[in-house]
């Protein structure tokens, strides 16, 4: 296996770590993709999960987890990941709510509404996955 392979192994670890589910089904190429489709698929993975999110000297992983909430909330792009990831990594409920009352406050309260619904959807996914 070469350094690539093993990178792109690692970072596919730290994201079914951080996912509590594997990536690789999502990654599965489609129907009609370009050519260089995979090549940013392992590209963009190697650099979320394997260059980024281990990343926890200075900021650790629950840390890491809240901002992405608040960036993908704000920006309207893969938020329902980004709920389930916090969960995943010990952030609470509450403290996902609250995140939403200080993004209404800096990033209007129509985006944290919107993101609030989803958050919902997610909640009520994690408490029937509960045992």
């Amino acid at each position: 296996m070469t350094d690539d392979e093993e990178n792109y192994a690692a970072a596919l670890d730290v994201a079914a770590r951080l996912r509590g589910s594997r990536l690789e089904q999502i990654l599965e190429p489609s129907r009609g993709e370009p050519a260089n489709a995979a090549d940013f698929k392992r590209l963009a993975t190697m650099h979320t999960f394997g260059d980024t999110w281990s990343r926890t000297d200075v900021l650790d992983t629950r840390t890491r987890a809240l901002i992405s909430v608040t960036i993908a909330a704000t920006s309207g792009a893969h938020l329902r990941g980004q709920l389930h990831i916090a969960l995943n990594n010990g952030v609470t409920p509450e403290e996902i709510v609250e995140t939403f009352i200080h993004i209404a406050a800096y990033a209007g309260a129509g985006r944290a509404f919107d993101g609030y619904q989803i958050a919902q959807q997610v909640f009520r996914e994690a408490a029937q996955q509960s045992p």
